[in-house]
């Protein structure tokens, strides 16, 4: 019998890897995820969360499986029962009724979302009509909107900025969604300005700016690689424009939740790629992504520094004293 030699194996092809940092979580989500492991600790489960707490399928999975109930609407929430509202923030509304339901509440919301509802709350209390950039049914959005007392007109792009017609152009005040595209948003406040040139607003500052760093060191990343890797939810905002900012550069940019989602075709003549991660994903995903690309290629990885992020948010105070009492 004639034993046939194994078959050599095909060398991996070599791939250059740039990662992008900072990349994945930021202050808010950090804050937000911490604090339903610390009511998970506190009050013991369960406790209700009203949607999801941030954007990521594989986060929420996680706070389930130690305890956290995920609900579409405050009214599926038990009487009394713990309840925390989302990073996104909520409605005035949805306070009231969970204020009606006598809920014990926990606000996640992250402050810089906060701060953009207390803006739009002092231009109504000025007398100005607010102008909301944003996209439409996005949680934040929605929540904000129903923050601010009043008319709000919401503006999602350059063409709606051009179609809006104030009650009065003197008396304009507009804020931004915390997520969006830097150069989208410069485009249509550009456009109000132009036509309103008394609206009152903060540049991009409303911005989030782990929203704009992600973009910035992600136009560095793409202006050097063949292909772009966004890992993130379908429903994240902030992890879209990252995908729209690459493929805007003329770089192919795929939006993809973990490893598996990785289709080698579209590397197939890639010398070079850029992996960065979206605001709510954690960075054992980017971790699994990397290790499946070290599977298919001869990987060399490189880091593209950018901003560095030291902000930190604190809990909320019932809970920071309430982890405290439990250590003692």
């Amino acid at each position: 019998m004639t034993v046939q030699p194994s078959a050599t194996p095909r060398p991996k092809r070599n791939l250059r890897l740039v990662l992008a940092k900072p990349r994945g979580f930021c202050a808010g989500v950090t804050r937000a995820i911490e604090i339903v492991e610390r009511a998970l600790e506190v009050y013991g489960p369960p406790v209700y969360v009203r949607h999801e707490i941030v954007h990521n399928r594989y986060v929420v999975e996680g706070l389930r499986s130690k305890g956290a109930v995920f609900v579409k609407e405050i009214g599926e929430v038990p009487e009394g029962a713990v309840t925390i509202f989302s990073a996104h923030g909520v409605s005035s509304a949805v306070e009231a009724g969970a204020a009606a339901r006598a809920l014990n509440v926990v606000d996640a919301t992250c402050p810089l979302v906060s701060k953009v509802h207390n803006e739009g709350r002092r231009a109504t209390a000025a007398g100005r009509e607010v102008v909301l950039i944003g996209h439409r049914g996005h949680p934040e959005v929605e929540g904000t909107m129903g923050q601010i007392p009043g008319r709000v007109a919401l503006v999602t792009d350059v063409a709606e900025a051009d179609a809006f017609e104030p009650r009065d152009p003197a008396a304009l005040s507009y804020v931004t969604q915390t997520t969006l595209s830097v150069d989208d948003t410069a485009e249509i406040i550009a456009t109000l300005r132009r036509r309103f040139p008394d609206i009152a607003g903060p540049d991009l500052k409303d911005i989030c700016y782990a929203t704009q760093n992600r973009q910035l060191v992600l136009r560095e990343v793409a202006a050097q690689v063949d292909v772009v890797l966004v890992v993130g939810a379908p429903n994240s905002s902030n992890s879209n424009r990252l995908k729209e900012i690459g493929n805007t550069m003329g770089v192919p940019s795929y939006l993809i939740e973990d490893a598996a989602a990785l289709d080698p075709a579209w590397l197939e003549t890639a010398q070079s790629v850029g992996v960065t991660a979206g605001a709510s994903a954690p960075e054992e995903l980017v971790s699994a992504l990397l290790d499946r690309l070290g599977e298919l290629f001869d990987v060399r990885i490189e880091h593209q520094e950018g901003p560095a992020e030291n902000i930190q948010f604190r809990l909320p105070r019932e809970l920071a004293e309430g982890a405290q009492a439990g250590a003692a």
